[in-house]
């Protein structure tokens, strides 16, 4: 190959290659227009950043596999355990619970109240923590309760339900096997907020039960305040009245509190998620409550939820180490 024949082919590379360059610059997607801010509704967020603060999905992709885990993960603790004694605590077709019993007699109790956005979600698919608190010598109750939609869009039902599930387990801890001295309360995401709302109930007025009923709270990615739930997308099937927002605001309500509250969240949670949880704790910090913030790195709100199921998991081993079964 002459020189010049080198160099005449080495142009015509080069032109192919700028050819190709500009076909694939032209075939390339066109980018998004950056997203222009809009009016602020909460904080330093517009409308579109306040719904997404209130959709767990936008924050973790993997939330639909793990949410199918919850149903799988609870049919492999079934076949192990054995199917869980139902038992109706209310008059409904839905006030049933699911009771994972305890090998040994006068144990301890746990009552977890499951999420779902206050919409979706029931006590099957989430016994695969059970194994947990079988083994670790404890009974493990998780109730159903009316969905919000089923409600007419009020939460107060699907809250006077959860209290009387935790009422009536205190009240039959004897027929099968538990102590009612050492009952507990645990809950995630719109279960948090139920769980936070428990906290709050006058168990002595309203049930003839002592006021401490319930002696210790875990609460894993909860909503503690219901002003920004409601600003957000969620009032599209939330009718939320002044009256709800101020009576089921757990925050808004510290005096009532008399049990140690744990409060866990991951740091890929929502940034709505993550500052409900940060200022509950702080909060109760300051009004002299007990009160331990268990920040998981590496979590979103679907994978913290799976940690309840191990003793070495964030929220597994904060439940543990309150019942003092750690």
């Amino acid at each position: 190959m002459t020189r010049r024949t080198f160099l005449e082919a080495g142009a015509l590379t080069a032109l192919t290659s700028l050819a190709g360059s500009a076909r694939a610059e032209q075939c390339a997607p066109a980018q998004p227009a950056t997203r222009v801010k809009g009016l602020r509704v909460w904080l330093d967020l517009d409308q579109a950043e306040l719904d997404d603060a209130y959709d767990q999905s936008v924050y973790a992709p993997n939330s639909r596999q793990i949410s199918a885990r919850y149903a799988t993960n609870s049919e492999l603790a079934r076949a192990r355990l054995g199917p869980p004694r139902r038992m109706a605590y209310g008059p409904t077709e839905i006030e049933k619970l699911d009771l994972y019993a305890a090998k040994r007699p006068n144990a301890p109790i746990n009552v977890f109240i499951h999420g779902g956005a206050w919409r979706s979600g029931n006590a099957r698919d989430f016994g695969y923590a059970a194994e947990m608190f079988v083994g670790a010598g404890a009974h493990f109750v998780v109730p159903d309760f009316v969905k919000v939609q089923d409600a007419g869009g009020s939460l107060f039902a699907m809250v006077e339900q959860v209290r009387r599930a935790v009422a009536w387990t205190y009240r039959n801890a004897a027929s099968f096997g538990g102590d009612p001295s050492r009952l507990y309360v645990s809950g995630r995401s719109s279960g948090a907020h139920l769980g936070g709302v428990v906290a709050i109930t006058d168990w002595k007025k309203d049930f003839g039960l002592p006021a401490d009923t319930v002696k210790g709270y875990t609460l894993s990615s909860g909503m503690y305040d219901l002003r920004a739930p409601r600003l957000s997308k969620r009032s599209q099937y939330v009718k939320f009245t002044d009256e709800m927002e101020q009576a089921l605001s757990a925050q808004r309500h510290l005096d009532r509190i008399n049990a140690p509250i744990v409060l866990v969240y991951g740091s890929l949670e929502t940034p709505e998620f993550k500052r409900q949880t940060r200022e509950f704790a702080e909060a109760l910090k300051n009004a002299g409550k007990p009160v331990k913030l268990v920040h998981a790195e590496g979590y979103n709100h679907f994978e913290i939820a799976e940690t309840i199921a191990s003793p070495y998991g964030f929220v597994g081993r904060a439940i543990l180490e309150q019942m003092q079964l750690a």
